[in-house]
């Protein structure tokens, strides 16, 4: 099988029904029977069926004794759907997922890799203009963090 890789962005309006046209090179990648759940930073995560089973596998193996580990459990797990593509490539986005990631019109979907996101273009673009932690930040508190992992 070859490797799946999710990458670009593209910007969708969703429908009045709460409908949203994936893009067709990650329909393909996709496949049939993937998932979507709450992701980090309020929007979406769409999952295919192998990267949610490493996904899904890595939650399920941190303790329930763990209040943590219980809170991730149920966030992502609870809520994961399963929606079938209609003949454009759209799929329904529940009310529950829509107002989780406050997705009223504009979307913007991105490839980060093993799985894509769909996110209110509102909160992509705050996201993406560096409200936040900014590039050059994080790539130093990720060499800080593998320094401090190879000692």
């Amino acid at each position: 099988m070859a490797v799946k890789e999710f990458i670009g962005e593209f910007n969708f309006n969703m429908d009045s029904k709460g409908r949203v046209t994936l893009p067709a090179r990650y329909r393909e990648q996709l496949g049939e029977g993937f998932h979507v759940t709450k992701g980090y930073d309020r929007c979406l995560s769409v999952y295919d069926k192998e990267n949610w089973e490493i996904f899904r596998d890595k939650l399920l193996s941190y303790p329930s004794t763990n209040a943590a580990a219980r809170m991730l459990q149920r966030s992502f797990l609870a809520g994961v759907e399963e929606p079938v593509p209609d003949k454009q490539g759209k799929i329904l986005l529940s009310q529950p997922h829509r107002a989780y990631a406050g997705l009223v019109k504009e979307v913007v979907i991105i490839g980060v890799g093993n799985h894509i996101e769909i996110w209110a273009k509102e909160a992509w673009d705050a996201y993406s203009s560096g409200d936040g932690l900014s590039l050059e930040e994080a790539a130093e508190r990720l060499d800080a963090l593998e320094t401090g992992l190879n000692r």
